[in-house]
C-alpha cells in the first residue's frame, strides 16, 4: 500500500455478487490491547487486516511480545517479555500517536507493570476527542497521570490500582475497555455505571471472562468487575465489521446493484437493518446473509406524523456514529428528504461540499445537521476529483464515485486503507472498476 494513494473510480456499473464482510475493526483494537492483560498465548481469528490493525500489533512487537502471524487474519500473541522502557523510545512515541487505539494499553501496562506512556493519539479527524474519561476512570482507580506539554506525552503510575464505584461522564467505547481492563486485575471490586454497551465491548468482557476476570452484567451499562489476582490465555474470533456491512448495504442501495453480504452475525447488528430499511432498502435476511436486491427506486419513509425522517446517532443500542456518512451519501438518490443529525462529532459532515460539487442536493446546516433532498435517480451524480478525510467519509465518497456518472479521483486513500480490507480488490470482484495509484 502507497503512503496516501488514490483511487480512480470510473462510476455507473452495477455490481452483483456476494461479499464477506471483515473482522470488526473497533472490536480487534480492543481485544489486541487486551493481550497484554495475560503472559499466556492468545490466539486471535477474523482480525482484518488493515493499516491501523497491523500498527497496533507492531506496537506490541516493538514492546516485546511475541506476534506469530499464523496468516493474514490470524495471529497468535504472547506477552510475556515485555520492555516497559520501550513506551518512552522515539520510535514508540512516533508509532503510538499515529493511531487513536494505542490508548488502551495503558491499563494493561499499568496492571501489570506499575506505569505507561501515552503520546497524545491520532485518527479521523473528526472533531475534538477528549481522553478525559479514559484518564478519570483510571484516576479513580488508583492510577496517577501526568501530561507533558513539550512532548504531547502522558505519563501513568499507580502502586496498586483498587476496585471502586466510577460513574462514567461520557458513554466512550474505548473509555470503557480501558477501565474495565484497569478493574479487571485491580484489588477489590469495581462497578462501572453508564459504561459503553457496544457488543465489541461485550465481546472484550467475554474475552476477558475467558481467561479468569470476573465481570457481571455484560450487554448493559451496569458492569460489577471482581478483581482477580491473574489472567491466563484463551482464543478468540473478532465479530463481522457491522460498519463495513451497512458500508455495503448503502452501496448496494445507491448504486442499483444486487448483493449478498454473508455471514453478518444479524443478532448484534442492532437497529443497523432496520435504520436502512427506514430508508426505503429492501433486506433479506437468509440465515445469516443479507440479500439487497437491485433498486430501482428507494423511498425514505417519513414518521407517522407525516413529519421529516430524522436519523441521528446514539450510544449502543442506537445507532452508531460511523454510519452516518454512509445513511448520508445514500439518501442522495433516494425519494424523499431526510435530516442527518450527527451529535457525536463536530467536523464529521463536512465532506458533503464534495458531493455537493458532484451534484447532491445536501444543504449543511451547522457543523452537526445536512437535510440531503433525494433526487431519486433523476439525474446521475457527476465524477470530480476529491480527497478522503477521515475513514467513513472516505467510503462515502467512493460510494458516491461508484453511483456516478464518469471517472472520479480520491486521494488520500491511506484514510480508506485504516479501516477497510482490500476495499478496492474485493469491489472489483463485484464489477466495480476501481484503479490503485
Amino acid at each position: 500500500m502507497t503512503d496516501n494513494g488514490t483511487f480512480i473510480v470510473e462510476g455507473g456499473h452495477k455490481l452483483s455478487g456476494e461479499i464477506i464482510p471483515q473482522g470488526a475493526k473497533n472490536e480487534a483494537l480492543q481485544i489486541i490491547s487486551c493481550c497484554l492483560m495475560t503472559p499466556e498465548p492468545v490466539l486471535l481469528e477474523n482480525l482484518p487486516d488493515i493499516l491501523d490493525v497491523n500498527k497496533l500489533l507492531d506496537l506490541l512487537a516493538g514492546l516485546g511480545a511475541e506476534v506469530d502471524r499464523i496468516d493474514r487474519q490470524t495471529v497468535r500473541i504472547t506477552a510475556k517479555n515485555i520492555d516497559v522502557e520501550y513506551m518512552l523510545s522515539k520510535e514508540y512515541v512516533s508509532d503510538a500517536q499515529r493511531i487513536r487505539g494505542s490508548v488502551m494499553l495503558i491499563a494493561p501496562m499499568l496492571n501489570r507493570y506499575g506505569r505507561a506512556t501515552l503520546p497524545k493519539p491520532g485518527g479521523d479527524k473528526i472533531g475534538r476527542r477528549r481522553l478525559d474519561t479514559h484518564l478519570l476512570g483510571l484516576q479513580a482507580l488508583g492510577g496517577d497521570f501526568q501530561y507533558d506539554a513539550d512532548r504531547h506525552i502522558y505519563t501513568f503510575t499507580t502502586k496498586g490500582l483498587k476496585g471502586t464505584y466510577i460513574h462514567m461522564d461520557e458513554i466512550s467505547v474505548t473509555g470503557t475497555a480501558n477501565v474495565v481492563m484497569a478493574a479487571a486485575l485491580a484489588d477489590g471490586e469495581t462497578t462501572i455505571y453508564n459504561a459503553a454497551c457496544e457488543p465489541y465491548l461485550q465481546q472484550l468482557c467475554k474475552m476477558l471472562n475467558r481467561m479468569g476476570a470476573k465481570i457481571e452484567g455484560i450487554g448493559s451499562n451496569l458492569l460489577k468487575i471482581q478483581g482477580v489476582d491473574s489472567l491466563g490465555g484463551t482464543e478468540h474470533r473478532m465479530l463481522p465489521d457491522m460498519i463495513e456491512i451497512g458500508s455495503f448495504i448503502g452501496m448496494a442501495a445507491m448504486t442499483g446493484s444486487d448483493i449478498t453480504i454473508k455471514d453478518c452475525s444479524i443478532q448484534n447488528l442492532g437497529i443497523i437493518p432496520r435504520t436502512f430499511e427506514r430508508m426505503g432498502i429492501t433486506l433479506n435476511m437468509k440465515g445469516d446473509d443479507i440479500h439487497i436486491p437491485a433498486h430501482d427506486h428507494y423511498e425514505i419513509q417519513s414518521f407517522i406524523d407525516g413529519g421529516l425522517m430524522t436519523i441521528y446517532d446514539a450510544p449502543w443500542p442506537g445507532f452508531t456514529p460511523d454510519l452516518m456518512s454512509i445513511c448520508l451519501v445514500t439518501a442522495i438518490q433516494a425519494r424523499g428528504s431526510v435530516l442527518i443529525h450527527q451529535k457525536m462529532f463536530e467536523s464529521r459532515l463536512f465532506f458533503v461540499d464534495k458531493l455537493i460539487d458532484m451534484g447532491a442536493q445536501i444543504i449543511l446546516c451547522d457543523p452537526h445537521r445536512a437535510t440531503v433532498i433525494g433526487m431519486d435517480r433523476r439525474a446521475p451524480l457527476r465524477g470530480i476529483s476529491m480527497s478522503s478525510p477521515d475513514i467513513r467519509a472516505g467510503v462515502s465518497l467512493l460510494i458516491a464515485a461508484l453511483s456516478a456518472e464518469g471517472t472520479s479521483r480520491i486521494d488520500n486513500i491511506h484514510q480508506i486503507d485504516r479501516g477497510y480490507q482490500d476495499i478496492d480488490g474485493r469491489l472489483r470482484a463485484l464489477g466495480a472498476s476501481i484503479v490503485r495509484e
